[in-house]
């Protein structure tokens, strides 16, 4: 069987497409490949909170799939004239009550950016909701989130793909998960597509340099869906399990990770 005592998985941003990290951990539960250590960055944190707070995959697919994706910010201005993603983290606290990120029962970590320095910001430690929130918080669509003196906002632009936190920490092997390696990107249909599109259209070009340090990328086909569409969450979530299953087998046959 793989070695795993210290196996890493990096859960990389996407919006909805995010689904398809639970269809991963569906895989490595059914392979056996117990997960050391989780990082993520925007959607991904989220999803690496729940897994690194104890939540099995099939808890995490029924938050999914019972998520209102796009009613995550409670109709409050903040003096940028943006939406506060605050609701996000009510959310968070609802499902782990409210929590430290060091009180993880795995190492876990996030990535934003620090939009006063142009940083990034690696959250190792604190508010675990306020960690996701500030993850997640997509500029543009969500005012920034004040921690700890700085201003915080979704650190996909910076790392998408997030192994470097699991490199300092050691991981091997190093799995990450990047969502956009294989989508489509689709003509916007409303103004939060468009900035989504935007947003997103920017980070491709760079992630490739993330996930070559990893052991292994999966990189699910998810080429048939978009980044806001929430009616194919289910759909999303198996292509996510058969991109993995695919991978990881082959991984798992031919790797030096074994025993």
């Amino acid at each position: 069987m793989m070695k795993t005592e210290s196996t890493g998985l990096a859960f990389g941003g996407g919006a909805v497409l995010g689904a398809a990290h639970v269809g991963v951990l569906r895989a490595c539960d059914e392979l056996g490949i117990k997960i050391a250590m989780v990082s993520g960055t925007s959607i991904g944190s989220f999803i690496a909170s729940l897994h690194a707070f104890g939540k099995t995959w099939q808890e995490i697919r029924d938050v999914t799939l019972e998520l209102d994706w796009f009613d995550l910010s409670g109709l409050v201005l903040s003096q940028f004239g943006l939406l506060s993603n605050k609701k996000f983290g009510g959310i968070v606290n609802d499902l782990l009550g409210q929590k430290n990120i060091e009180d993880a029962l795995i190492p876990l970590a996030m990535i934003a950016a620090d939009v006063s320095t142009g940083q990034k910001v690696v959250l190792r430690s604190g508010d675990v909701a306020a960690g996701v929130m500030a993850s997640s918080c997509i500029p543009g669509l969500f005012r920034p989130v004040e921690l700890n003196g700085s201003m915080l906002v979704d650190g996909v632009l910076l790392e998408n793909v997030p192994v470097s936190p699991l490199i300092d920490l050691g991981a091997r092997p190093l799995i990450c998960v990047d969502l956009l390696a294989c989508h489509a990107f689709t003509k916007p249909e409303s103004i939060v597509g468009l900035l989504l599109n935007s947003f997103y259209t920017a980070v491709t070009n760079t992630a490739a340099m993330q996930t070559g340090m990893a052991d292994l990328c999966i990189a699910p086909d998810l080429a048939a869906f978009n980044l806001i569409n929430t009616t194919q969450i289910p759909e999303i979530i198996e292509a996510g399990y058969s991109g993995a299953m695919k991978a990881l087998s082959v991984f798992k046959e031919n790797s030096a990770f074994l025993v």
